[in-house]
């Protein structure tokens, strides 16, 4: 803090240092003067003060020659470095006023980048190749928090309660189901026996995301209690493992579409108390959208209505 308070006190002048440049280069007042369109005695108050701001003799006046004395050269590089970057980060903002230019962060789950959003990431790329696009996996939570500490501005995922800091845009409403391999019993029935659903052993999705507090809450409010349960971070390895016969899950269909159509899983219900989620873009309330946050949200509009109808879902959009 000290550091930054002595910065604030005493900034140097940028057209001191662009003087200071000058003069270093042309090595006379009356050369500098004409270049920067000021008189001699502009250039001569403007080096003094210079002078006076750093605390010592930066030229040598000889004549109508300058030169620069050791204090002077060794100064020089460090204003080299400064006008020089100061110019950069011009460039870097007119570059970045350009249309088609700048950068996107958006953060959205592993199931949402594999099945979801590579169409509408490849339609915006197209239209925008200039442009740097990244994605940030994640869960529902850490997407929040990526959010919210400013390191993406969309965030794809599931609705949140509570959440008083963000706008909401929601897309369309997919629904859990049980699934099993072909020679579990409740496949050869056709549905879930009520009765054997705490007695299963369950492999769902991470313990504290999202999706895992959906389902505690739907079996919490019919009072069924699961006693057998592994936890894990990918979707693929889950489904390998029901596929196997080492236990059930619940999922969306549409992250195991391909596993379905080849019959290697089975899709049941969860009862007559449907679980549904609602999927949707999330960014900060009030903030103004820029041109590629506003291009990507319509793009993805169009992405989520053709992935719904493509899914049997219910499309909000």
């Amino acid at each position: 803090m000290d550091e930054l308070n002595s910065y604030a006190n005493n900034p140097l002048d940028s057209r001191q240092l662009r003087a200071f440049l000058l003069l270093s280069r042309k090595g006379s007042f009356t050369a500098a003067a004409k270049e920067l369109h000021l008189t001699q005695s502009a250039i001569s108050h403007s080096m003094k003060a210079l002078e006076e701001d750093v605390g010592c003799r930066l030229l040598d006046r000889m004549g109508k020659k300058v030169l620069l004395t050791q204090a002077g050269e060794a100064f020089l590089q460090h204003v080299e470095k400064i006008l020089s970057g100061m110019n950069a980060a011009r460039e870097a903002m007119n570059e970045l006023s350009e249309w088609g230019r700048g950068r996107l962060r958006i953060g959205a789950s592993a199931a949402a980048c594999q099945y979801i959003l590579p169409p509408v990431l490849r339609e915006f790329k197209k239209k925008f190749p200039k442009c740097r696009l990244s994605i940030v996996p994640g869960d529902s939570a850490e997407i929040v928090n990526a959010l919210r500490d400013n390191e993406i501005e969309l965030a794809f995922t599931l609705e949140l309660d509570g959440e008083v800091d963000f706008e909401f845009h929601p897309l369309f409403t997919d629904e859990l189901v049980f699934l099993v391999d072909p020679k579990h019993p409740w496949a050869k029935a056709g549905r879930a026996l009520r009765k054997e659903i705490p007695r299963q052993k369950y492999i769902l999705y991470f313990r504290n995301s999202l999706t895992f507090e959906v389902i505690e809450k739907y079996f919490h409010a019919d009072d069924v209690v699961i006693k057998s349960m592994i936890d894990m971070g990918s979707m693929s390895a889950i489904k390998e493992l029901v596929k196997i016969g080492l236990g059930i899950t619940i999922m969306a269909p549409w992250v195991a579409r391909e596993e379905l159509r080849r019959k290697e899983l089975v899709a049941l219900p969860m009862g007559r108390r449907k679980l549904k989620r609602k999927w949707g873009m999330l960014h900060w309330k009030g903030r103004p959208f820029g041109w590629a946050e506003e291009t990507f949200m319509q793009l993805n509009r169009s992405g989520a209505a053709q992935f719904a109808a493509r899914n049997g879902l219910r499309s909000h959009v």
